[in-house]
């Protein structure tokens, strides 16, 4: 009969290191948190931060005006520059310059006129047919910002 006897030496050897590896990790965690909670206070916020545009309401005017209520629920200073108004059959109003709208500053209510003014008007560039808000008709909103972000709003009248 043979017998084997068994050096365990070895495995502890390997435990050994596995533990050290698990506490220098550990504790590098702890260094990583410890040093964000000092330098995150003391380091300045930076600039950029995300726009975000939420719609709360919106109030039609007569058949040339809507009023988007807008909350700036992101982290960075808003200023809306261009828009644009689609009908459902794709015909468009576009107001690229003339027109600001801001700053609004995070969680603050921008209240932003619109306006769709019929041709001959150097407020809106028309592509398609020049519309009117109809009562019932949907109508997609396209807001652009001094960043180039987009924000599009679908909204019925």
């Amino acid at each position: 009969m043979h017998v084997r006897l068994w050096n365990r030496k070895g495995v502890e050897v390997i435990l050994a290191s596995l533990l050290l590896v698990v506490i220098v990790v550990g504790m590098s965690v702890v260094v990583y948190v410890w040093s964000l909670g000092i330098f995150g206070s003391t380091l300045p916020a930076p600039v950029n931060g995300k726009e975000i545009l939420v719609l709360e309401n919106q109030g039609f005017s007569g058949a040339k005006n809507v009023t988007l209520y807008l909350r700036n629920t992101g982290t960075a200073i808003t200023t809306l520059v261009t828009y644009y108004v689609q009908d459902l059959n794709g015909n468009q109003c576009a107001r690229r310059s003339g027109w600001s709208q801001g700053p609004y500053f995070p969680t603050q209510l921008a209240i932003v006129p619109l306006s769709i003014q019929s041709p001959p008007s150097s407020s809106c560039t028309w592509t398609g047919t020049p519309f009117t808000f109809q009562p019932g008709n949907i109508y997609t909103i396209v807001i652009v910002s001094q960043r180039n972000q987009q924000f599009s709003f679908t909204v019925q009248s």
